[in-house]
């Protein structure tokens, strides 16, 4: 390998770990916030980018449709929760609230990807429709299968994640069936610097990732929102004394995690071949870096999905069948340092 391989491998692992690293960071918010290692976060970006695929090809996305139908289901909830017998009563403005989050939002997402000429449309409105359709689709899922085992262990909330993602998996072979597609690239621009050949389409992915955590990070230091989920993931019990809405926060987490994984799809889509089955191995991507940042640490987290990127690029040269192995085995030192230094990944929260 010359210097000129290796700075080509290096401009190929830094875009791809810039993805890793927004997937990184989204598991890492779910987790601190509600202990909950968001599995079908790889199935966000699937769905986010075969979302974008069908909008440039002028069909209506069949996402719009789960959407609905998951729109009611949390509405449903909502009502069996307002009238089931021995419920506190809580006020209509919760029905209210959630008959517009759940039924009128969707319904005017369906209305705009029913009555827009979707094909026609340029790229930044394609990508809006699609995390209106994609993102809310998270802190449903939330609503329904996690809420209700707030107060779960780890290993329980573990269980259910990965009930979701098959539950995710199954209707993503239903919704986009079985062949791949990619999505159009955001330019077709390349540029020269010395020995490297720098495409637009991977200087627009590296610059959306750093644009977004660094909007991440604004939003943690500045907004209220913000410093609520970083009160909450720090402590939930003092958050809760201290008049945080714990719950909130807890969706709130979720629909960064969607926005942040159908983001991550929209800007991958255009760089490989997705299925509807190929999210998992990406977000576990995602997830080794993760684990590298301890599950509670975004820069280290950032850095370790980079690294993972960089890994998977040199590994693609020296031995590309054995690429994604030596990705994963990744997790074992990792874990087994975790350990040795007596840093739990997973310590519960005593309450």
């Amino acid at each position: 390998m010359d210097a000129s391989i290796a700075l080509i491998l290096a401009q190929d692992g830094i875009t791809t770990g810039a993805v890793y690293a927004l997937l990184a960071v989204g598991l890492v918010l779910v987790f601190a916030v509600t202990r909950v290692i968001f599995i079908p976060q790889g199935e966000m970006v699937t769905y986010g980018a075969l979302t974008m695929v069908m909008l440039q090809a002028g069909t209506f996305p069949t996402t719009v449709w789960l959407l609905l139908a998951m729109g009611l289901a949390v509405f449903i909830k909502d009502v069996w929760g307002q009238l089931r017998p021995g419920a506190l009563p809580a006020g209509n403005h919760v029905l209210r609230n959630s008959a517009v989050l759940n039924l009128l939002l969707p319904v005017v997402v369906y209305l705009l990807a029913r009555l827009l000429p979707l094909q026609a449309l340029d790229l930044p409105a394609q990508a809006a429709l699609t995390l209106a359709i994609v993102a809310p689709l998270a802190p449903m899922w939330y609503r329904l299968a996690f809420e209700p085992l707030a107060h779960a262990s780890v290993l329980v909330l573990l269980i259910v994640a990965v009930a979701v993602h098959f539950v995710m998996l199954g209707l993503g072979l239903a919704m986009f069936g079985a062949e791949g597609a990619r999505s159009n690239p955001f330019s077709d621009l390349h540029f020269n610097l010395g020995p490297l050949s720098l495409s637009g389409q991977g200087l627009a992915v590296i610059v959306a990732s750093v644009l977004i955590m660094a909007a991440l990070s604004l939003f943690f230091s500045v907004t209220v929102a913000g410093k609520a989920l970083r009160a909450t993931a720090v402590n939930r019990l003092g958050a809760r004394l201290v008049g945080i809405e714990v719950v909130h926060s807890g969706q709130l987490a979720f629909l960064l995690a969607g926005l942040i994984g159908a983001f991550s799809g929209i800007l991958i889509g255009p760089a490989t071949t997705l299925y509807y089955d190929s999210g998992f191995v990406i977000g576990l991507k995602g997830f080794v870096g993760a684990i590298i940042g301890g599950m509670v640490s975004y820069p280290i987290a950032a850095a370790g999905a980079l690294f993972v990127g960089l890994m998977e690029a040199y590994a693609s040269f020296w031995a590309s069948a054995y690429k994604d192995v030596l990705v994963f085995a990744l997790i074992v030192p990792i874990v087994a340092w975790r350990s040795f230094s007596g840093h739990a990944l997973l310590d519960e929260e005593e309450e």
